[in-house]
């Protein structure tokens, strides 16, 4: 079975409204579904774009800024089921910053399905900036979502570095896993495309990066964005001898390529290597702990 993802390589934009955010949203995922997409994914922190809209006084101040969109929750969540409805596509809506009981905040990934119904993965291990804020906390539950297509599982930009939840995810039956990011600087694009490669090829799995793109001058945040969409697979017999199935192009809005996980599954059932079966090898007792030898 072959999918066709779109993955954004999201310029930065500075919308007057709500609306003509939303409008610009219509008209891009719009253009993707038309052209074959089944599975759309937006990149993090992609609700601070309409911020924005709200003034200097607002969209150059973090905290103003999320209390501001957190009016816009309904109306985000509206958007995107009515688009993925629309299009009959699953959808990743970039990342939503969540106001919680405790006054805080979590970088939520909401996923649409093809009825508009939504589930979520909220980020779940804080970088510095985040935990420096002193407004967002990090999530407490990892998810699979059970689509057409098989599992599908999340992970937000950072928690692409830590392996064991996406070990996690592919044991609970996950082959799909995407990655909304958005890194400004080079080193932290480096980072995530190794957690991105390097989950791929320990769990035998597909992974799927959107990115946030250009410059945003406006926003404490979104200032620069560094990175390019991709999606990655294991290094294996059928498969991308370099483990690159599809990178965007600098510059461009969109990668759209397919995935075959038939070609998957030969890989892990007639591979050089069984990485993913291979994983509990590390958990003998004899090597969960390193000996120290005096020489």
């Amino acid at each position: 079975m072959k999918l066709e993802l779109a993955l954004a390589q999201w310029p930065i934009g500075a919308p007057a409204s709500f609306g003509h955010f939303a409008a610009r949203v219509e008209r891009e995922v719009g253009a993707v579904a038309a052209q074959g997409a089944q599975i759309v994914v937006l990149p993090e922190y992609l609700a601070l774009e309409p911020a924005h809209a709200f003034g200097p006084g607002v969209r150059g101040d973090l905290a103003a800024s999320l209390a501001a969109l957190d009016g816009l929750h309904d109306a985000w969540r509206a958007l995107f089921s009515g688009l993925a409805a629309r299009h009959r596509i699953h959808l990743l809506a970039g990342t939503f910053f969540k106001r919680t009981d405790a006054d805080r905040y979590r970088n939520r990934a909401y996923l649409f399905g093809p009825d508009g119904a939504a589930a979520w993965q909220d980020k779940l291990t804080l970088t510095g900036f985040e935990k420096q804020t002193g407004m967002i906390e990090p999530g407490d539950a990892l998810r699979v979502f059970d689509t057409r297509f098989g599992r599908i599982g999340i992970a937000v930009c950072y928690d692409s570095e830590f392996p064991h939840y996406a070990r996690a995810q592919a044991e609970a039956g996950m082959r799909l896993l995407l990655v909304p990011s958005s890194t400004d600087t080079a080193a932290g694009a480096t980072r995530v495309r190794v957690g991105c490669m390097a989950r791929a090829l320990e769990n035998q799995v597909y992974v799927a990066k959107a990115v946030t793109a250009g410059a945003a001058p406006w926003s404490p945040v979104l200032g620069a964005s560094v990175g390019r969409a991709a999606i990655y697979a294991p290094a294996e017999r059928g498969l991308p001898d370099d483990g690159i199935v599809a990178q965007a192009e600098p510059g461009a809005a969109w990668l759209i390529a397919p995935v075959d996980f038939d070609a998957l599954d030969a890989a892990r059932a007639r591979g050089q290597v069984a990485g993913a079966a291979d994983w509990d090898a590390q958990e003998r007792p004899g090597v969960l702990r390193a000996a120290v030898t005096r020489l």
